[in-house]
């Protein structure tokens, strides 16, 4: 805008009343506002013409203040006199090979108006002679990235990309005084951002009052107005504005060679979000100082709007929020120094059922360096589907750690789980979340469990002790292991450590040890058919995603045991036939097996490696063309024997689960 002034400006100074052919040169043309150089003027006025043929041509045009810099400008048009003592053209202008736009200028004797357009788009501008200084300038559907050198001179890495403005703005460039723009704009469909991406916008819509001042020294802003509609991303800051409209005032200034410091940041979003603070940034934009105060009198509509770039993080980005809460937050040479809330009734739920925490109260703090305590208490709770009762977590800070003041024992599952000695580091930089605690289980119901997570109906406790867990980068790593007491044996777990615990497609990797397990006790809760006698075994290197199994090395064989029997039903056998289809047989020593219920066995044993999809089988020991899997004892003598060594692992699965619902019927052959 400010050079097409600035073309006027050299234009009235070379102006003639009549003339058939005139030409001018000048050097350069300066202005309290821009600089011109290599300014040719030529006109064609011939004799008795109602008017003239203007061609005006500058090599450059840059304007210091302002940011913009033209190359090879050039502007033609019919020159007429308006019949008040003034001149009026109306023309193309050209800028090296930009698209072209139309002038349209009226010199007055009192007055300079001209208007730029291009389509629907127009940026008129007034000046009186009385005030030279000042320009206004009205803006009718003006694209926002017409605006971009003005932007670049507060903010370099910014890109306009697209939108539009409206409204008024008026210039005041006197000599040797700060420049000066205010007015009132409104934004539409405005979109932005940094060449690394880290700041963005789109769809941006509001009305904004603004008030912008510089100086080679110091530059300052204050904007006020509100905002409503769009998005826009500052970092790990996702903010989706509602509809409805959201106050906003920032009060702006920037040194020469420092970045922008905000002293006064006001954000009003009804009763989901009151916020006031301050604020510094460095020469690249980056955060490095924050002082905020936020208040949420309804907190269910946080997450979506001003939370989800930071729960997106964690892999929760739907995390559904319901209270109210206080909080205080400071951040001095870009690092969290001090934290606090005040928590009123806050709910939260996870739409994909991994957890869920009701009545959340508290005042949890944060410190970076003095000793500061708090606490946090819920109602009741839920971690994948398993409920647990209320408790109170008194929290010390220090240091830029989160501290278990004491141990906290919450009821689960009829027994209990132990929380000790809880150390918990925020993300600060570029580390990720750290957290370390150790854990213990006392006789947790295992057929609640099994219920809870539909699985058959086992029965028996969970105890165990990890004496410390560590969580890093989405990963939580367990020392020490668990313990099941299960169908009259024990499964002990080892080496646990999971992925993205609550991120997408989270992981869990063990190594499972069976000891003296109740073949009996077992096979009855899968309905497979009776079993008895006694299981060892061994499953290493166990991976679970998203809680199905994709790699494991397994390896489960019966024990003779003291009193035990060790007998296998006809329907075990034929299930045991069934599931492996062809990659199972039996051989008997008589077709008249039908007639039996069940045999006596000698020993069982069966192996599988999993890995991408295929399981290598294994049994006892290799037999013609195959392996043992039963092997007999007594009359009749019965041996069972796999084949197949490379088995689908899906097409497996899927029938385990068809016998477990009886839908396998046995064929005797």
């Amino acid at each position: 805008m400010l050079p097409l002034l600035v073309l006027l400006l050299g234009l009235s100074g070379v102006m003639p009343a009549t003339a058939r052919t005139l030409q001018a040169k000048i050097a350069r043309v300066t202005t309290a506002v821009a600089t011109l150089e290599g300014v040719a003027v030529r006109l064609d006025w011939p004799a008795q013409a109602t008017h003239g043929d203007l061609v005006l041509t500058a090599r450059s045009v840059v304007t210091p203040d302002m940011g913009y810099r033209f190359a090879n400008l050039r502007w033609q048009c019919p020159l007429q006199r308006d019949g008040n003592d003034g001149w009026r053209c109306d023309g193309e202008l050209r800028s090296g090979r930009n698209a072209p736009l139309r002038l349209a200028v009226d010199l007055g004797s009192a007055s300079t108006d001209a208007a730029l357009s291009r389509g629907r788009a127009t940026l008129a501008l007034h000046r009186q002679a009385a005030a030279p200084d000042a320009t206004i300038i009205d803006l009718t559907r003006v694209p926002l990235p017409w605006a971009q050198a003005l932007l670049a001179q507060a903010w370099k890495d910014g890109k306009l990309k697209s939108g539009t403005l409206d409204g008024r703005l008026t210039v005041l460039a006197p000599k040797r005084k700060p420049l000066q723009v205010t007015g009132t704009l409104n934004v539409a469909g405005a979109a932005f951002d940094t060449p690394d991406a880290t700041i963005a916008a789109e769809n941006l819509g509001g009305r904004l009052a603004i008030d912008y001042r510089k100086t080679p020294q110091l530059g300052s802003v204050l904007v006020h107005g509100e905002l409503r509609g769009g998005e826009f991303l500052v970092g790990n800051a996702y903010i989706a504005l509602p509809t409805t409209p959201v106050a906003v005032r920032v009060e702006g200034r920037q040194r020469a060679g420092e970045g922008w410091q905000l002293p006064r940041i006001a954000w009003r979003d009804g009763k989901v979000l009151v916020a006031d603070g301050s604020a510094g940034f460095d020469r690249d934009a980056n955060l490095r100082d924050l002082d905020l105060h936020l208040r949420s009198d309804d907190a269910s509509p946080l997450g979506a709007r001003y939370l989800s770039g930071w729960l997106a993080l964690s892999g929760l980005t739907d995390l559904q929020l319901a209270g109210a809460l206080d909080a205080d937050i400071r951040i001095a040479d870009g690092r969290l120094q001090a934290a606090a809330a005040n928590l009123h009734d806050i709910d939260l739920r996870d739409p994909q059922g991994r957890f869920r925490f009701d009545g959340l109260n508290g005042t949890p703090r944060f410190s970076a360096s003095a000793p500061v305590s708090g606490e946090l208490r819920w109602r009741s709770g839920q971690l994948y589907g398993l409920d647990f009762g209320p408790a109170t977590l008194p929290i010390d800070s220090r240091d830029g750690a989160l501290h278990l003041r004491d141990d906290v024992t919450v009821p689960v599952l009829g027994g209990s789980l132990r929380l000790d000695s809880l150390i918990l580091r925020p993300p600060t930089g570029a580390e990720s979340m750290r957290m370390q605690f150790g854990l213990t289980l006392d006789k947790l119901d295992i057929g609640q469990l099994a219920k809870t997570l539909g699985w058959p109906a086992f029965q028996g406790v969970l105890s165990g002790t990890i004496p410390t867990a560590r969580y890093a980068d989405e990963r939580l790593d367990f020392d020490g292991g668990l313990t099941l007491q299960l169908f009259d044996g024990e499964v002990r777990a080892s080496a646990l450590s999971m992925e993205r615990p609550f991120g997408v497609a989270p992981s869990l990797s063990a190594d499972l040890v069976l000891d003296n397990l109740d073949l009996q006790a077992l096979t009855g809760v899968f309905d497979f058919g009776s079993i008895t006698g006694r299981l060892d075994g061994r499953i290493d290197h166990l991976r679970l995603v998203n809680w199905t199994a994709t790699a494991f090395d397994a390896d489960l064989h019966t024990v003779p045991a003291r009193g035990v029997k060790q007998r296998i039903s006809q329907r075990a056998v034929q299930n045991i036939s069934s599931v492996g289809d062809t990659s199972f047989t039996s051989t008997l020593q008589s077709r008249l097996i039908g007639l039996f219920k069940d045999f006596g066995y000698s020993r069982i044993g069966i192996s599988c490696k999993l890995a991408n999809e295929v399981c290598e089988m294994g049994g006892l020991h290799s037999a013609a063309a195959g392996f043992t899997i039963v092997e007999g004892a007594g009359l009749p003598r019965l041996t069972v024997v796999g084949f197949n060594r490379l088995v689908d692992w899906p097409t497996l699965v899927e029938r385990l689960t068809a016998v477990s619902k009886g839908e396998v019927k046995p064929v005797v052959k």
